[in-house]
């Protein structure tokens, strides 16, 4: 499937409290590749930005005062990201942002005309249970370079979370990943039926054996004898 990665910037938190969007990113992706058809929009949001967002994405009030209101670019944008899978950093922010803009213009939901959204925050989570997640964390986590990320901006934001997403995803993919690119032919990839392969059972040797044996004894020996594979191990008695 097309993936669009999407990343929004607004003028406060809540759409549903009159906020909007001022910025809009997106970075396409077929075949896990990215393409280079992106699309960047700044917008007039027709209201101030609250101060606190201000000090996230740095774009003035006056720079946006002659920049296109959403409804201009709105069908360019839907046509873009129809069908798609749409990737968003917490996904329900941008979405509710999206659905509140077309709401204003009588159009049915963002989510009604693409293929389905992924929230990367939610996997990442689950990944990273108790660890920050933010994209800068992840970033850092996952070598992924934002040292041009002083200020939070769509487009920027929106290539980072492709470079996250990838690596978020890559799994075992990365055992095959010469093998996969080798089978891309126009953007279509064919798996690899690992069934075709014969895997070599290698057994432990003496040496190995023994040594496994001795860590085995100093666990009995510091859990008082109470280790439960040897306790399950034991006949009934």
């Amino acid at each position: 499937m097309r993936q669009i990665v999407l990343d929004t910037e607004t003028t406060g938190l809540s759409a549903e409290a009159g906020d909007r969007i001022i910025e809009i990113g997106c970075v396409e992706l077929v075949a896990r590749k990215l393409t280079g058809n992106n699309k960047h929009w700044y917008l007039n949001p027709e209201r101030d930005s609250h101060e606190d967002a201000l000090k996230v994405h740095g774009i003035s009030n006056e720079f946006l005062r002659d920049k296109p209101k959403f409804m201009a670019i709105a069908e360019e944008l839907l046509e873009y990201v129809a069908g798609a899978e749409i990737i968003i950093h917490n996904a329900a922010f941008d979405v509710s942002f999206l659905n509140k803009e077309l709401e204003l213009m009588g159009r049915p939901a963002f989510t009604r005309r693409v293929g389905k959204v992924t929230d990367t925050l939610a996997m990442a989570k689950e990944m990273y249970p108790g660890k920050r997640n933010s994209l800068d964390a992840l970033c850092d986590r996952l070598g992924v370079d934002n040292s041009s990320r002083t200020l939070h901006g769509a487009l920027l934001d929106a290539e980072l979370l492709a470079d996250v997403y990838i690596n978020l995803t890559r799994g075992q993919d990365a055992l095959l990943i010469d093998e996969a690119d080798a089978n891309t032919v126009a953007g279509i990839t064919t798996r690899i039926d690992l069934r075709q392969f014969t895997l070599p059972v290698l057994l432990a040797n003496d040496q190995e054996l023994a040594a496994h044996e001795d860590v085995l004894k100093q666990l009995d020996k510091a859990s008082g004898g109470k280790t439960v594979w040897r306790v399950a191990g034991m006949p009934a008695g």
